[in-house]
């Protein structure tokens, strides 16, 4: 882990079925600082169905609508990142980590390498 308290996370996907804790032996979660009861993995069962939105941002760039309009097939886009760079992951528009771009079969994957831990006031 980083010092800051960003958890790092490698080699997604390679952790053995033996090593992977079970859902239902998990500790329960810590209470909250208001006195509530501590909670289970399965407490956390009814929101496992809401859809969250997740965008991988490669990039971003700044132009003017008449450049745009100029632009054609092959044109190619400056973005404000360079190449091995991290991307942004959101989830509902929310910066929650890093990570980098994976080719999984035929199709682009993300590999997540850093939270982004967000303090809340």
């Amino acid at each position: 882990m980083a010092d800051d308290g960003d958890l790092q996370l490698e080699q997604l996907g390679e952790i053995d079925e033996e090593q992977a804790p079970a859902a239902e032996s998990a500790p329960p979660l810590k209470p909250a600082d208001h006195g509530e009861t501590p909670r289970s993995a399965q407490d956390l069962e009814a929101v496992y169905d809401i859809p969250v939105q997740v965008s991988a941002v490669l990039g971003k760039a700044t132009m003017e609508v008449s450049q745009l309009l100029k632009l054609g097939r092959g044109a190619v886009v400056e973005l404000d990142r360079k190449v091995g760079e991290a991307i942004d992951i959101y989830v509902n528009n929310r910066l929650v980590a890093r990570g980098e771009v994976v080719v999984v079969e035929d199709r682009l994957g993300v590999t997540m390498t850093e939270i982004v831990k967000n303090d809340r006031t």
